[in-house]
């Protein structure tokens, strides 16, 4: 579903230190706890307890995201030194875990126990359970273990999830543990039969164990500055993910799917389950025949559309991860014939079929990010490429469609994530460089097409004409808007593939010579651009005072709005064959709104 392999930062320590061992305690039972789920882990005033012997003489593996940042997961790892506290040999009896090993032609001195594998939910998806895993094991095998022993889970696929590294299930030894409220297992690896799939990480952690153990233990609890412990989810909360981008679609009659969808909600990640998967089909046979409207000839065509199927088979389950919401939509071509049912009339089915098979590029999503969702809404375009190097702060928050949760959010990740919101079949890829050198390349012909259309709105001034330069030899319309007295530019060079960039107010200029400006060469070179004698005084007023008074360019939500419209209304002019010229066009608010423009008397 997601990146598996984020930078992730682990210290370790071997237990005997009581402060450091509380901190672990508490991670450790809170994530266990699970929202309720094993109330055995919380304490009658609230707090979260999982206090074992076993934690002293124990490697204990602590990973967060960046080095300062909150506790997200955590592995034990216990030796041979401790093995008589093992809870594999509590579990089993120690009669019956000698049995066991005898078996297997192991002597109980080279056998190593790893335990309270914990992940905060937020970071289960992005793999980080699969590396503390592979890195306990690794960190055995550094150790001298001839085999690796562990009790594991199976309410949600624990168990499957140690096969992956080479364990297996021991007969017999499959009970209901009442602290877990499910089954649990004891799991078995030989050290010298591997470790399954991900034999390469392993190896590869085993090696980087030794620097690993020699890291400082990083505090696991954050302080106020009055002294006092922050609030408990406070001291502990995970980062937001905010490299999570696309969702994933599960077919419920499919075999696979129907796993993945079942797996996921027992696996306690989802918040919220949108299913009007009904009033939707409802929509989907008014759509068809507008003039149905007898309730009951509804429900017999809601059924012969259903063809048999339950209501929760028919459609796709949309899964998105930084929300977790678990949304329910129409198969995809009812799904698009429904949501753009109403811009029949003015874009009618033929003209969307055409526009959905289209390929947009957008470079710089401020302006950019109207753009694209206008384009979007409008269903101008089934896929998109999306580049913006930036990443969404709080003085967005004044043009930007966004909320305050989503800070720090990279911008094409953001776009991309709204852009699937309104429709999750949508084909997206983003590049979160911008457009640069080694991926313009890509950006234009690359991945899984070429763009038929660019939207520039990037202040990058080598952006601008690069960009040109490549649609220009590859006869690729271009479209701008200059969030100023809504002025649209637009480029046919799908029609004129001998045009001057930017009209030839630049001469005839190469991204080549906009490499190395200066802060004033850049301006300069921007108001040439935007062509100085037109700008709105405002604009100009504020040139003078960027990086005095002004921390950047003066833009309004309202004009970042209008140029979505501009960008959007071109965007379908151009890709339906309709009139829209090269040229510059002014939609002025300040003269639209003028009084002699009103047409009431």
């Amino acid at each position: 579903m997601t990146d598996l392999n984020p930078p992730w930062n682990v210290t370790a320590f071997l237990g005997a230190d009581p402060c450091l061992l509380d901190s672990v305690r508490e991670l450790r039972a809170r994530i266990l706890f699970d929202r309720g789920r094993r109330p055995a882990f919380r304490r009658a005033d609230g707090s979260h307890t999982d206090d074992q012997d076993l934690d002293f003489g124990a490697w204990h593996f602590v990973a967060r995201q960046r080095p300062d940042g909150p506790p997200l997961g955590y592995i034990r790892l216990s030796t041979p030194a401790t093995g008589d506290s093992f809870q594999s040999r509590t579990y089993l009896g120690t009669e019956r875990y000698e049995e066991l090993l005898a078996a297997q032609g192991i002597e109980p001195g080279t056998v190593f126990e790893h335990s309270r594998l914990v992940v905060e939910h937020r970071s289960r998806k992005l793999g980080l359970g699969q590396y503390l895993n592979a890195l306990a094991i690794g960190a055995a095998h550094h150790l001298g273990a001839h085999a690796m022993i562990g009790t594991s889970g199976t309410g949600d696929g624990q168990d499957r999830f140690h096969e992956q590294f080479g364990f297996q299930p021991m007969p017999g030894t499959r009970r209901y543990v009442e602290q877990y409220t499910e089954d649990v297992v004891i799991m078995f690896h030989r050290v010298a039969d591997g470790a399954g799939r991900h034999h390469d990480l392993v190896t590869r952690l085993r090696d980087e164990f030794p620097g690993i153990a020699t890291s400082t233990p990083a505090p696991l609890t954050s302080r106020t500055s009055s002294g006092r412990p922050a609030p408990d989810a406070l001291a502990t909360v995970s980062e937001p993910d905010r490299d999570l981008w696309r969702p994933t679609l599960l077919t419920a009659r499919n075999a696979m799917d129907f796993q993945s969808l079942t797996a996921l909600l027992a696996y306690g990640d989802v918040r919220e389950i949108h299913d009007t998967i009904d009033e939707q089909l409802t929509e989907l046979v008014r759509s068809r025949d507008p003039s149905c409207r007898d309730e009951d000839e509804i429900q017999v065509r809601k059924r012969e559309q259903l063809a048999g199927l339950a209501l929760w088979e028919y459609g796709t389950w949309v899964w998105y991860p930084w929300s977790r919401r678990l949304v329910h939509v129409l198969p995809r071509d009812e799904f698009r014939l429904v949501r753009t049912d109403r811009n029949r009339g003015k874009i009618d089915r033929p003209e969307q079929r055409r526009l959905f098979g289209k390929r947009i590029g957008i470079i710089g999503l401020s302006v950019g990010n109207s753009a694209a969702l206008t384009l979007a809404l409008e269903g101008i375009g089934g896929a998109y490429k999306l580049a913006d190097f930036d990443d969404f702060s709080l003085s967005n928050l004044n043009r930007l469609r966004a909320g305050v949760h989503e800070l720090g959010v990279n911008k094409a990740v953001l776009s991309a994530r709204q852009l699937f919101e309104i429709d999750p079949y949508l084909d997206i890829e983003i590049h979160r460089d911008g457009l640069t050198e080694d991926n313009i390349e890509a950006f234009f012909t690359g991945g899984q097409g070429a763009i038929d259309l660019l939207i520039e709105e990037c202040d990058t001034p080598w952006v601008k004409i690069a960009a040109r330069e490549h649609a220009r030899d590859l006869r690729l319309p271009v479209v701008m808007d200059c969030n100023d007295r809504g002025m649209l530019d637009v480029e046919r060079f799908d029609l004129e593939p001998d045009r001057p960039l930017l009209h030839g107010l630049l001469g005839d200029i190469k991204s080549v010579d906009v490499i190395d400006l200066g802060p004033q060469e850049k301006v300069d070179l921007i108001l040439a651009m935007v062509d100085a004698d037109r700008i709105s005084p405002e604009l100009a007023a504020s040139f003078g005072e960027l990086g005095r008074t002004l921390s950047s360019w003066p833009q309004l939500a309202s004009g970042v709005a209008l140029g979505g419209a501009l960008c959007g209304e071109a965007a379908r002019r151009v890709l339906l064959g309709q009139s829209c010229a090269s040229g510059r066009f002014y939609t002025d608010l300040d003269r639209q709104l003028g009084p002699e423009r009103s047409t009431v008397t």
